[in-house]
């Protein structure tokens, strides 16, 4: 049976119309209740185990946490620095991520008993700000491990869609350039297009 575009589309508009007056809504709610999938791969991401991406995601928590906007892990932000450092650092950069990481959790346990996802936030807090200390200082060869997480961490959540529209403003199709705009103090910025 052949069928031109005309009746393809009242087909589909009769399937569609009879799925949202016809027992619709369970289906739409089962959609909304469905499990969402985790962001962290069983197998993990490159040399990134699961269990690495939640140390990730936690550093990455800590540095932006939840507050009256969704936080990093809400983001997925721990996978996209494990993808990041995979897929784009150069092998030195990516070792030196990695001992960052292995530095990190040896420095928790040595100071506070536990490891690093096992510590008290303030802790964790206390921590981090002394490694960005740190990091704003350093001048051995390279770049800081940690400057590497903060900059992951901030350009994955800024660039993710939690970042672009409930921490900032976003518009998909902005209207014209307009320079000077005012900014109201607790106003959220904009997001920039990426």
């Amino acid at each position: 049976m052949d069928m031109d575009r005309r009746e393809a589309i009242r087909r589909v508009s009769v399937m569609l119309g009879g799925a949202a007056f016809v027992g619709g809504s369970g289906l739409l709610t089962a959609c909304e209740q469905a499990p969402r999938p985790s962001s962290i791969p069983p197998q993990g991401i490159g040399d990134f185990s699961p269990d690495d991406i939640v140390l990730l995601d936690e550093v990455a928590e800590t540095i932006l946490p939840e507050t009256g906007t969704p936080g990093a892990k809400a983001a997925a932000v721990g996978a996209f620095m494990a993808l990041m450092v995979t897929d784009t650092y150069a092998p030195a950069d990516q070792e030196v991520f990695r001992s960052g990481m292995t530095t990190l959790d040896e420095t928790s346990r040595g100071e506070y008993g536990v490891p690093f996802l096992e510590a008290a936030p303030r802790d964790r807090l206390g921590l981090l700000q002394r490694f960005d200390r740190d990091q704003v200082t350093w001048s051995g060869p390279g770049e800081h491990w940690f400057r590497m997480m903060k900059q992951l961490a901030l350009l994955g959540y800024f660039t993710s869609e939690i970042g672009c529209t409930v921490a900032q403003r976003y518009l998909e199709t902005p209207g014209r350039f307009d320079p000077c705009v005012p900014h109201r103090p607790g106003e959220r910025n904009w997001a920039g297009h990426a």
